[in-house]
């Protein structure tokens, strides 16, 4: 796999494979604590090790356990890697038709479970996983057998995920009923929707819920009160287009919905720890960016 993964990442940063929905990423040296936002994903660690922190939780992901992620959080990680042994991974966006397709045959055979959702887990890598990996790779190798086979090893791997030992927790929170699909729709809406005029009110709305009912269900989910969460995605958001897009930080404050760019300055060191020009110069500084960016949209490997 790691020979695969050298052919398919030949550089630092994230390559676009040639299945939609699946990104390679690579990096060549260690990388420090750095603010990232992951989208809803699957990402397997063929080399090197990461760890994140969420909610004063460490999560370690390597080629012994993957990462998965129910719904879009921010996130901290830092990077073990070197030259010698560079950091190997893929991320798979996370299809919900597919998860709710393939739950539903499972609760056909073994009936309907009540587990707890869960927002995130790191899980053992199992055998099967592993080769339904490899196989993965070969056919994103060749783009006949990408195109032919992809889907259908992608499917399987998601299949392995739900068969996993957390697996029922994920089932539980990709689906649309209870409190937690209303808050998994809201979060949906903030991040297609984050460069709009959006308040409490509204997304309480959006969830079918009261406000305080609210509050503490998207608590409950993301360990952030809403309008927290909206502000950190906003601030990713620009910083993104701050360094894919080469805008200034007053435009990238103007586009997401920031009407003081004194304002969005501000928080923006915050979050990043350094001012947006400072933190755009630090990013280039540590990575040569591929065209495109994964599931781990805040541009940290």
């Amino acid at each position: 796999m790691v020979e695969l993964m050298l052919r398919l990442a030949p550089e630092e940063g994230y390559t676009r494979a040639l299945h939609d929905g699946v990104t390679f990423m690579r990096s060549n040296r260690a990388l420090p604590s750095t603010p990232a936002l992951y989208e809803p994903s699957i990402v397997i660690v063929i080399q090197g090790r990461k760890r994140g922190l969420h909610s004063g939780k460490l999560y370690v992901y390597d080629a012994q356990h993957y990462l998965v992620l129910s719904v879009p959080l921010p996130f901290t990680i830092e990077t073990e890697a070197s030259e010698a042994e560079p950091l190997l991974g893929l991320a798979l966006r996370v299809d919900p038709q597919l998860v709710a397709e393939l739950a539903m045959g499972l609760e056909e055979v073994r009936g309907a479970t009540q587990p707890l959702p869960q927002t995130l887990h790191s899980t053992p890598m199992d055998s099967r996983l592993a080769d339904a990996t490899l196989r993965l790779l070969e056919a994103l190798s060749s783009p006949e057998e990408a195109r032919l086979l992809g889907a259908s090893i992608i499917r399987e791997i998601v299949f392995r995920v739900l068969m996993g030992e957390q697996g029922g927790g994920l089932r539980a929170t990709l689906s649309q009923g209870g409190h937690f699909g209303r808050i998994a729709r809201v979060l949906q809406r903030i991040h297609s929707s984050y460069d709009q005029s959006l308040d409490v009110t509204t997304l309480a709305e959006a969830a079918n819920m009261s406000v305080p009912a609210f509050h503490v269900h998207f608590k409950a989910v993301t360990s952030s009160s809403p309008l927290q969460y909206l502000k950190t995605v906003r601030l990713h958001q620009a910083r993104l287009m701050m360094i894919r897009e080469g805008l200034s930080a007053s435009s990238a404050a103007q586009r997401v919905g920031y009407e003081s760019p004194s304002q969005f300055s501000r928080e923006f060191k915050r979050l990043f720890g350094r001012a947006p020009g400072h933190e755009v110069r630090h990013l280039k500084a540590l990575l040569s960016l591929a065209p495109a960016v994964g599931a781990e949209r805040g541009l940290a490997l």
